[in-house]
């Protein structure tokens, strides 16, 4: 069969979604020399990080981490945007995929029980058709063999957008919009939270006030990406 993907590839050539070069056999979506290249925080290395001290004083958070980087222009923001608004649902698998190899890898990820993404509003999940924080947890699913639980965390209001709004703004926009279903399933568990990107952590901080209702939840997040902090 290999025969037969090698003469497909001939054809249609799978390419970096980054510098648009085909990729080798064992390569997916991102080639190793653009991966290389991205703005990594290694944060998932210590816990003392500057988004763990982002949530002090606002949300009890066991550890926090995100695989790069966010700047307004740079790589990483291409790719979110495809990743949001391109239907290139492969991106947040495969940076999923990528960054869960360095958690599981991590002492502060070792007991994680199950991964919950910040979920979307069912109207805006209408419109785009997924959710891209959820496509990021199950590329963090598969290497840090867990489970991906998307419908228990609940958005009960469609909010504005985020963008261009300050951290109180962002923070009036999000407070008391979620709610958890099933809540017995989470009592003493060690979730992990992910995000696309974290600016404020408003939304995240949201989430974890619903979460934290929950007897003896402990409470970690990952983020493909953090604006410069």
């Amino acid at each position: 069969m290999l025969w037969i993907n090698d003469f497909i590839s001939l054809i249609y050539p799978e390419v970096c979604v980054i510098c648009g070069n085909n990729l080798w056999r064992h390569e997916q979506t991102i080639c190793h020399s653009c991966e290389f290249h991205l703005p990594k925080t290694n944060f998932h290395l210590e816990k003392d990080n500057p988004i763990f001290r982002l949530f002090w004083g606002r949300a009890n958070v066991e550890s926090a981490a995100a695989f790069f980087y966010f700047n307004k222009g740079n790589t990483v923001q291409h790719l979110i945007h495809a990743l949001k608004y391109k239907g290139r649902k492969d991106i947040g698998v495969e940076l999923g995929i990528r960054y869960g190899r360095l958690l599981e890898s991590s002492y502060l990820f070792q007991d994680i029980a199950c991964i919950i993404p910040v979920p979307l509003h069912e109207k805006k999940m209408a419109q785009r058709g997924y959710n891209q924080s959820e496509q990021f947890a199950i590329g963090l699913a598969a290497t840090m063999k867990t489970a991906t639980i998307s419908t228990d965390l609940v958005r009960k209001i469609s909010t504005e957008t985020q963008t261009k709004k300050n951290r109180y703004k962002r923070w009036q926009n999000v407070s008391e919009k979620f709610m958890i279903k099933n809540p017995d399933k989470f009592l003493g568990r060690h979730i992990l939270l992910v995000d696309d990107v974290i600016t404020t952590g408003a939304t995240l901080e949201a989430c974890i006030q619903a979460l934290s209702s929950i007897p003896g939840i402990q409470i970690s997040i990952a983020a493909i990406a953090v604006t410069l902090i």
